[in-house]
């Protein structure tokens, strides 16, 4: 799909695009989730979702995934950080979309969710990357987060949270993991441009770990 039929795909679903956002943001806040100690939750999803928005003319070739993708943007810790079962949010997706693009959407978000582990290495670890390799769409969302994440640490910083605290430890935490990262993420030798990640996006994310040292 050309940059252009992607951007007209997204204006002709302007509109549920936005519900989507919303019913993100809303069910965010009624968990009194926020990001970085000052921002509502929805500043990180609009972040993931604008990137996903950028790119994902790479590996999207269906208009009927379009919704799918960006609700898997805007919904990705829905599990993980707000409360919700799979099945929460595969009845929030059919709001939206038929049955078969509300499974796509709820799949890439379970295949976003971490596995249960004290550390972050046990609640990230092959059996979850393993999870985003096998998910259509999975790896584009997911490095969608991680460079929102680490653009976040890297450039921004206020009172609460300087660099001298949680934004300098996840700095390094970032630049250390992503090598490792991008290869968990990766799904070697395939053709399918849904489990694909777009080269500019890598070129993004290595930029970014180069400027931060």
């Amino acid at each position: 799909m050309t940059k252009d039929n992607f951007k007209a795909i997204l204006d002709k679903y302007a509109d549920e695009i936005g519900q989507i956002r919303y019913s993100a943001h809303s069910l965010h806040a009624s968990v009194n989730q926020n990001y970085d100690q000052v921002h509502p939750y929805g500043y990180h999803l609009d972040m993931v979702a604008k990137l996903v928005q950028r790119y994902g003319y790479y590996v999207c070739s269906d208009e009927a995934d379009v919704l799918p993708l960006l609700f898997g943007a805007y919904y990705h810790d829905a599990i993980e950080d707000a409360r919700r079962t799979y099945n929460d949010v595969l009845r929030t997706a059919r709001q939206f979309m038929d049955e078969e693009q509300a499974l796509l959407a709820a799949e890439i978000v379970y295949a976003l969710t971490n596995d249960k582990g004290r550390t972050r290495a046990e609640r990230a670890g092959e059996r979850y990357y393993q999870g985003i390799r096998s998910t259509p769409y999975a790896p584009l969302v997911k490095l969608a987060d991680r460079l929102a994440n680490a653009t976040y640490s890297f450039r921004h910083l206020n009172e609460k949270n300087d660099f001298s605290g949680l934004n300098a430890q996840m700095r390094e935490v970032y630049r250390r993991e992503m090598p490792h990262f991008l290869q968990s993420i990766t799904v070697p030798d395939t053709d399918d441009l849904r489990y694909q990640l777009p080269p500019e996006m890598i070129k993004a994310a290595e930029a970014l770990i180069e400027e931060s040292k």
